[in-house]
């Protein structure tokens, strides 16, 4: 029993270290850049460059954009959220997975399909001739804030039309008794109950502006509004490279986001209130007119025109034209450019099968490490809180931090494991960047598992071996599965990491995607991001259905 528990302990010991070589270390790599000079601490390097008057600019641009985006998404958000949860639309279930499409359409594509419509001689001005040049407007901090905007809204949506459904009528019902006016209902009773989710949504919402890099790297580059994340990937990607500049807007970055955390949960704290008890809730739609009913689905046709139509269509339009010049003319359509695509050069099947080897092989190693640590912690009490913070951790930080930190750390080591600059590499980063999901995932479906089967497996001898194989996988496998696909399809688009450390002549989906795009083959690009958004929908279909039919049996 003592030699068990012992070994146990070193289980549990050797994981936290392992963890915290691969993604605690390298973290403290990044503050330890910014710091350290020639073996020795010295803040004054990191404070002259973080004061440089270039840099201030780009923090300022940085906390603006967020501060903007919050604002307009939350404008934007709050009415779906009330439509959704408090009118007949609620019942339109197929609204749901709409509107979620723009948060899961990969940023950078949706940026170039916006820049493409609103262009000089673009989609718009050709269906549009007598705007003029009206839509060139568009490329300013207004059009970044709104294109951010849009991409972000649905995830505001959704928090706050969980916590209204949460809220009974009775409440509202009572004021409405009292005399309450409906204004002075939603002023007194309904907004002070979601104080709480709109500062979750905001503070997030604001730290994933802040960590964005797509958008900024594509529509932000070309008004020439730049922020953090792509700073730290021009110093930290082009000559000449300068890997303490980098550092330093890092370590300010991870400190403004675990700043921004720390406030939520504290607000969060102060602003919650329980409204789901073992009474039942009266949950009942508001009585509105026609003509507010009419209101509330043209504004929700609108913003499903804008977030997904237009970019869609710009995007599937630009992938088809034969010549660019001639735009929407008949007759100027072809499918070639998803010929070229597959066989000019071989680089599009090249970077397809790239991103796909690279999903796929990245997705299981993530699984599988991360089912392993998360059965063999289900027992432990303060090690699990350890293991679980560290494994966590990357989700609380920009992703570019986390890659410019394995970059600084691997850098250093290259001399004992020459991993850095390999494909190899690349696959350590991703598993790193992407293993929460796994750890969430299993952990969530393990959470719903009681523990009398594997008693009764341990009652009837079975080895631990065998219980996890016939008893716990079976019963955590959509766990798993749905960990896995998240993954892949992330890894498949995923563009930060990708520009920053791929070897040299291999390219990605993402990386042919905006390389194209920037070389001016934008029609051959848009071509490649259609097969990116197809192949990531039709995951996530399957994904869906499999879970709905296992649910059903």
């Amino acid at each position: 029993m003592e030699n068990n528990k012992r070994n146990k302990t070193i289980a549990y010991a050797v994981i936290a270290f392992a963890l915290f070589c691969f993604i605690i270390v390298p973290i403290l790599t990044v503050f330890a850049e910014a710091v350290m000079v020639d073996g020795r601490l010295d803040f004054s390097n990191a404070i002259q460059i973080i004061g440089n008057d270039k840099n201030i600019e780009t923090i300022t641009n940085s906390l603006v954009l967020g501060v903007l985006v919050v604002i307009v998404s939350t404008i934007i958000a709050t009415p779906l959220a009330f439509l959704l949860a408090r009118t007949e639309y609620g019942n339109k279930k197929w609204l749901d997975i709409v509107l979620m499409i723009p948060f899961m359409t990969p940023p950078y594509i949706s940026s170039m399909g916006w820049m493409l419509f609103m262009q000089k001689r673009g989609l718009f001005q050709q269906i549009f001739p007598w705007t003029g040049e009206l839509s060139e407007s568009f490329f300013s901090l207004a059009g970044l804030v709104f294109v951010m905007s849009m991409h972000v809204f649905p995830f505001i949506t959704t928090i706050l039309k969980n916590a209204i459904l949460n809220i009974g009528m009775n409440l509202e019902e009572s004021g409405a008794v009292s005399g309450a006016s409906f204004g002075y209902r939603m002023r007194k009773i309904v907004m002070p109950l979601l104080t709480g989710n709109y500062a979750i949504g905001m503070l997030l919402v604001f730290v994933k502006i802040l960590s964005e890099y797509g958008t900024p790297a594509t529509l932000g580059k070309r008004i020439g509004f730049y922020v953090f994340t792509t700073d730290i990937h021009r110093y930290a990607a082009t000559a000449p490279i300068d890997f303490g500049k980098a550092a330093s807007l890092s370590a300010m970055l991870v400190s403004i986001c675990l700043i921004m955390w720390y406030v939520q949960n504290y607000i969060t704290a102060k602003n919650t209130y329980n409204l789901v008890s073992g009474k039942g809730q009266k949950r009942k739609l508001y009585e509105v007119s026609k003509l507010t009913k009419a209101l509330g689905g043209i504004y929700i046709a609108l913003i499903i025109i804008i977030a997904i139509g237009v970019p869609y269509f710009s995007v599937i339009a630009t992938s088809l034209i034969k010549v660019r010049g001639y735009g929407l003319a008949a007759g100027n359509f072809t499918f070639q450019h998803y010929i070229d695509l597959f066989t000019a050069n071989g680089k599009g099947i090249q970077a397809l099968l790239t991103s796909t080897m690279l999903g796929v092989l990245v997705a299981t190693i993530a699984s599988v490490i991360g089912t392993l640590i998360v059965v063999m912690i289900k027992k432990a009490k303060t090690w699990k809180k350890v293991i679980e913070m560290e494994a966590l951790l990357p989700e609380m930080i920009p992703n570019i931090v986390l890659v410019i930190g394995l970059m600084l750390f691997w850098n250093k080591i290259y001399k004992f494991i020459p991993l850095y600059n390999t494909i190899g590499f690349v696959i350590l980063v991703y598993v790193v960047m992407f293993l929460p999901y796994t750890i969430q995932y299993v952990s969530s479906a393990l959470m719903q598992m009681g523990d009398s089967l594997v008693e009764a497996g341990r009652v009837s001898g079975a080895s631990k071996g065998y219980i996890f194989r016939k008893i716990t996988l079976p019963l955590i496998m959509q766990g798993v599965l749905y960990g896995w696909m998240m993954i892949f399809i992330i890894v498949f688009r995923e563009l930060v990491a990708a520009s920053l450390i791929s070897p040299p002549n291999v390219q990605m989906v993402s990386t042919f995607i905006v390389k194209e795009f920037e070389q001016g083959s934008a029609s051959v690009g848009m071509a490649m991001a259609v097969v990116c958004v197809l192949v990531s929908t039709t995951l996530l279909i399957i994904l869906n259905y499999a879970t709905s039919r296992k649910k059903a049996s």
